[in-house]
């Protein structure tokens, strides 16, 4: 997603928050990747620019964004917390082998319906879809395929 400096600087003063050179680049990065990455990438990808910068500035950043709505915690089976700035309503699939998460941009899954069975006083606020499998270069490195008549 493409962004200006302008447009970060005005999204982080609708929030409250600060505009810091390190901030503006942790985001930037974050909002050019699709990849979903994790603390550790971004620090990778912006250390360079910022040699005196730590990762537990990373960590702080990352929540002070999440805190404030402007980026999404993806931790869907992972050990380590990913991030996305891709605020669209969206759903995931991911990779078992590889753990590689791409976005699914399916309008018809943002239409389901509370499913049977769901206390008629609980409030849904949201929800979010996971396809899981084996991605291509996956199964052709293992030599696995999936059962397709197991659901799960």
């Amino acid at each position: 997603m493409e962004i200006s400096f302008s447009d970060i600087k005005r999204k982080f003063q609708e929030c409250g928050l600060k505009t810091t050179p390190q901030r503006t680049a942790i985001y930037d990065a974050l909002l050019r990747s699709t990849a979903h990455p994790t603390a550790e990438d971004l620090f990778v990808k912006v250390a360079p620019q910022f040699p005196m910068m730590s990762l537990n500035t990373v960590y702080y950043t990352l929540g002070v964004l999440r805190t404030s709505g402007l980026i999404h915690e993806v931790n869907i089976g992972h050990t380590r917390a990913r991030f996305d700035a891709n605020l669209t309503p969206h759903h995931h699939l991911i990779c078992l082998g590889c753990q590689t998460i791409v976005d699914v941009m399916d309008p018809r899954l943002n239409r389901l319906t509370s499913p049977f069975g769901i206390p008629k006083d609980f409030e849904i606020t949201g929800h979010q879809v996971v396809f899981r499998g084996l991605c291509g270069s996956c199964r052709r490195h293992t030599g696995r395929s999936i059962n397709h008549s197991s659901s799960g």
